[in-house]
Order: structure tokens, then sequence, then C-alpha cells
């Protein structure tokens, strides 16, 4: 009978397994095109940092950081807590922890102000019966990501003015939700809906998930006095997209994390972050803050440029150039032109750039209605090309443009 150490030498002479107890299945893993052996194909990003196009790109150094810390178990509430306290500490804000994205951010956030820290209203939600029911919401407010505050069985409470929000600031309200992209929207800005939840007594808590760059944006909120305030994790940070940050109170990130996993009886239990994410996400803000937000900002003005002169040539398309002034406030660039000016419409445009080699992705839309005297337009936000494809995306645009 064959003892120990032959058994092993056996095991390691077939080539399968012995892959297994060394550096070659690695390298095979690393060198494996798994998005071409599922048939699904990438693509050039001259979008921005949409959810459905997998927004950002991680860094090499979040990247290795992710895969050191799958090497090694560890205790992950004793993590969430230490990078909590990293995260609060680079950022300045009170406390901190990481979510599994911005919308999960919303789901915690919410419930801590139901609940605190009360084991028993934990276990509850969503079943409010007893507790405070009500998320007050300025009707300008009202926005796609509603559900994952409803998730916790709260009622939206909606007002239009200062007058009206005082008026349903009673005892039934257990938040104050404020969506920071639709602040021009709204009668009450951002300092004055701070003022009247301190006066009431109400935690409020700003959604501000793509609202970096610029970097001061990151403090700025919890400076101004907001108890919560959501980023993605995944877009301008470029942290794993399926992160995000809940910034605030100290007493509300702590009832946050109890109403979260690894608690299992929470209305969070499902929204697991590991420690690659947790790891990940705190070196990607270890590295944004330390960027050179200058030079990428001469370099993402200078792509927009190269996109607008690739169409110089064509007279009947106008260029501009224009940077949304809160929410993914980075250069975007559209082209229009009238219709029939040109044999080309722009979901032609969208068409032709996707189904090209290689494929572009440019921001979502449509041709508007043959009725209409609308212009077509089409867009791009040039961020998230990576070094030599905005010349490439000028090509293709050119190409496509000259033929029609």
């Amino acid at each position: 009978m064959p003892n120990r150490r032959t058994f092993l030498q056996t095991l390691s002479s077939v080539p399968f397994l012995g892959g297994l107890f060394g550096p070659s299945a690695a390298a095979a893993a690393a060198g494996r095109d798994i998005f071409k052996e599922l048939g699904v194909r990438p693509f050039i990003n001259a979008a921005g940092t949409y959810t459905v196009l997998t927004a950002s790109l991680m860094p090499p150094e979040v990247i290795a950081a992710i895969g050191e810390a799958a090497k090694q178990f560890v205790n992950i509430n004793e993590l969430q807590e230490a990078v909590g306290k990293r995260l609060a500490a680079l950022i300045g804000c009170e406390a901190a922890m990481v979510t599994s994205g911005a919308a999960a951010a919303l789901t915690v956030g919410t419930a801590a102000c139901l609940t605190g820290k009360n084991p028993e209203l934990i276990k509850r939600v969503p079943d409010l019966t007893g507790m405070k029911t009500e998320v007050i919401i300025q009707k300008s407010h009202r926005y796609g990501y509603d559900h994952a505050v409803r998730n916790c069985g709260v009622k939206f409470v909606e007002v239009e003015t200062a007058e009206e929000l005082e008026r349903a600031a009673g005892e039934r309200a257990a938040m104050m939700l404020f969506f920071n992209d639709a602040e021009p929207k709204g009668k009450i800005d951002a300092a004055q809906f701070i003022a009247l939840g301190k006066k009431h007594g109400i935690p409020t808590f700003n959604d501000a998930a793509a609202d970096v760059p610029p970097t001061g944006h990151l403090a700025k909120y919890t400076r101004m006095g907001f108890d919560l305030v959501t980023f993605s994790g995944g877009k301008g940070l470029r942290g794993p997209q399926s992160c995000g940050l809940l910034l605030g109170r100290r007493d509300l990130i702590e009832a946050a994390r109890l109403n979260c996993s690894p608690n299992s009886d929470s209305v969070g239990r499902g929204l697991k972050v590991n420690k690659e994410e947790m790891v990940g996400m705190l070196v990607a803000i270890e590295l944004y803050l330390k960027r050179d937000a200058e030079a990428e900002w001469k370099e993402w003005e200078r792509r927009a440029k190269t996109l607008a002169e690739s169409v110089a040539g064509v007279k009947a398309v106008t260029a501009t150039t224009h940077v949304p002034p809160i929410a993914n406030h980075v250069p975007h660039l559209k082209l229009a032109w009238e219709k029939g000016a040109l044999k080309l419409s722009a979901d032609d445009v969208r068409k032709q750039l996707r189904a090209g080699n290689p494929s572009i992705e440019i921001v979502p839309g449509s041709s508007p209605p043959a009725s209409s005297a609308a212009p077509e337009e089409i867009s791009f936000v040039v961020w998230q090309l990576q070094p030599g494809e905005a010349e490439v995306v000028a090509r293709r645009i050119r190409e496509i443009f000259q033929a029609a």
C-alpha cells in the first residue's frame, strides 16, 4: 500500500490535479478571455458611469488589494468597523461604512432612522406598527430610487414649500430625503432643508450617488449638516461597482450596520459586502484623494475636443461641450444636426457605433419622433475612455458622418 508521500507524488504527476497545487492554474485563469468564452462583447465606454454599462474600471491598485484580501479570513464586523474609521478620517466625517451600492445605503440608512439601535425594532422592519412611518421628500425630488427607501415599509410625504414641510414634520416623520441632483428643481435648497430637519429633530439624508467629482463633494454635505449622505462606490470613485459609501452621524451609522449583513434578522441581510469589497473601496478612496484632479480634468477636456474635431468638416453638425452643474460633473460632448440635413438619425449613429469593431457605447437615448421639429442629437461622456480610445471613437464618428 502506498504511503502518504507516494500518494502526493502520484497526484502531482497528473496534469490537471497537479495544476491545482501549483501556479499553473492561476496562470491559466489569468490568460482566459472569459467574456469571449461567454459570448459577451466588451465595448469602449463613451457613455459614462451607467450601472447597466458596468460603471467605471477599477485602478490596478484596487484590483491588487482585492486579490490580497481574498487570500485570508477576517471577522467581517471588525473589518467593517476598521475600514469605516479609516474612511471617516480620510473623508473628514463623523462615521462611515461600506454598503453594497448607494441604493443599499438608502435602505439601511432609512432603517437606521426608523429603528436606531433597538434590536426589537430592527427585527420588525418593514412592519412599522408602533413606529414612525413617514419620509418627507420634495415632490421634485421623487426619482427612480424611491424603492430603496420604501423597502423599509415607509410612506413618502411629498411637499413643495418650506411651509408644507413644517406642517408635515409631525411625530410620524422618521426621515427627510434630499436628492442632491434635483436641488435646482426644488423650492427648498440644501441649507434650508438641513435647518428644517434640525429644527424638528428629523434626520436628513442626502443621496449624492453620482456627485463626485469634484473631490470636495465627498466631505461637503456632511459638513453642511446632513445627518446621512451616500455616494456610489463604482462611479467617479472607481471602487467596486457593487459598493457604496454611507457617511454621517456615528449613532446612525452604527444603527445602519445593525440593520445590515451579517446581522441575520434585518432588512439589509441580503445587502452583503465582503472583505474584498471593503478593502477595495478603502484603497479606491485613498487613490481618489491623492490623484491630480487638475491634470485629470485637462485630459478629459482634450478627449472632448478630439471628438468634436472629428466632425469639424461636416457642416451640418454642431458640436457643443457642457458640464452638468451637480451630478456627473465632467465634460459632455453633444453633436446635433437638423432632420433632413443628413441621411442619418441619432439611433442610426448609436447602432453603427455599437455594431462596429470595436463596439462603442455612447449616452443612451433615441431619435425624436418624425413629427417633431427637434434636432437629432447624440452625446458622449469622455471620462471613462481609456488611453488611446478617444482617437478610436473620433475616427469612427468621422467615418459614420462622412458616409452620411
